[in-house]
């Protein structure tokens, strides 16, 4: 299960975050029981990676960095409840933690800003797709990835028709009694509280969908990855009408879920989002050759990271699984490349889609054989 959603404003927050030396370890995890040591014994190896590293770049903060990881290594409970991936980044007075649904490599960096490479397939348009399963008596949201799948716990968003409707009617009884004037006969202004046998009707079903919705926009705000409904067929054109989800997809999972293993959920999902991610990708490829030679694409680091700092890409390709270390002076526009990491360098590639991300562009992680021109990233500009 999810501790906590990825998303841009968590993105946001750790690129702004460079307070001194800045730790971010990842590390594939277990998700049976029976396998939560390995989970701890991995973690405690890349911990003392990390420890080599503050050594090496002459950290004074090294022991107090290190307190808050320790404490986690050894919650028990938190090994035995894992996903696919675990990412963990701290600084001075900064501690937080992602369990994904996405199998990261194993990897400390020790830097002066945070490495999030690894987590942008959460939040890139070919990478991350939701699916919302409903029913009048059970509400489900999984994240997923092309080969994984997590739940996302549903805090704040009623579980059942029956729930919403007397959640609701509270509301509506607070806000009749102290905006009512006390006049006979008003409409309106006294609701009680009805189960699904009595009250089963379109508005009530609106009703319910409606504070899911607003769950939804509370959980996931300015999310703009696909999502996909599972629910019986005549559940979803109502759905739709309460929807404001930007990227709903027209096309749902029939049937009651309640039956279906999350399993299941994700491999029919994944059949209707699959040409939806294929459909961009291609067409962000074609258009990138058709570019080519106009000053409007490119493949050239220092060209690209300038104008992803700026906000001119509207588009960029990376190769997943390489790093670009390097440095780039904002100051200046110089792009400085370094053969392996070392104290002061970071992932160029990694600089370039974050910024992509953070002034709207589109970023597509790929692997190396798949980026137009053939080298490490590619990108369209907007101007």
């Amino acid at each position: 299960m999810l501790k906590d959603l990825f998303t841009r404003d968590d993105l946001q927050t750790l690129v702004e975050n460079r307070t001194g030396s800045c730790i971010s370890l990842f590390m594939p995890t277990y998700r049976k029981t029976s396998q939560a040591q390995q989970n701890q014994i991995r973690f405690k190896n890349l911990m003392r990676e990390a420890e080599m590293m503050l050594r090496e770049v002459g950290s004074r903060e090294e022991r107090d960095l290190l307190d808050a990881p320790n404490r986690l290594l050894e919650d028990k409970p938190f090994w035995q409840n894992q996903c696919e991936g675990l990412a963990v980044f701290v600084s001075q007075g900064f501690f937080k933690y992602y369990c994904v649904p996405v199998a990261l490599s194993e990897e400390v960096v020790v830097a002066d800003r945070f490495h999030v490479k690894p987590l942008l397939p959460l939040l890139i348009g070919d990478g991350r797709f939701y699916i919302l399963a409903l029913s009048q008596n059970q509400v489900r949201l999984l994240q997923c990835t092309r080969d994984n799948f997590a739940s996302v716990e549903l805090a704040g968003i009623p579980q059942s028709l029956d729930e919403a409707l007397k959640y609701d009617d509270i509301e509506r009884q607070v806000e009749a009694s102290s905006g009512s004037s006390g006049r006979a006969g008003s409409r309106g202004v006294v609701f009680h509280a009805q189960g699904v046998g009595e009250g089963d009707t379109k508005e009530n079903i609106l009703r319910y969908f409606k504070q899911i919705d607003k769950g939804l926009q509370r959980l996931l705000p300015g999310e703009r990855a696909p999502l996909v409904v599972a629910g019986v067929d005549y559940l979803f054109p109502i759905y739709r009408e309460a929807n404001t989800f930007p990227s709903l997809l027209d096309q749902a999972i029939s049937g009651n879920p309640e039956g279906l293993r999350a399993e299941e959920l994700h491999r029919q999902a994944w059949e209707i989002v699959e040409p939806e991610f294929l459909s961009g990708e291609m067409s962000a490829a074609e258009l990138y050759e058709q570019l080519a030679g106009t000053g409007r694409s490119s493949d050239a680091i220092e060209e690209v990271v300038n104008a992803a700092y700026h906000g001119r890409v509207d588009t960029v390709f990376v190769a997943v699984g390489v790093n670009l270390w390097g440095a780039f002076d904002p100051s200046t526009g110089k792009v400085l490349l370094d053969e392996e990491h070392a104290p002061g360098n970071e992932d160029l590639l990694d600089l370039a889609a974050v910024h992509t991300l953070l002034k709207g562009g589109t970023v597509y992680a790929v692997q190396p054989d798949q980026v137009p021109a053939g080298g490490a990233l590619a990108a369209i500009f907007r101007y």
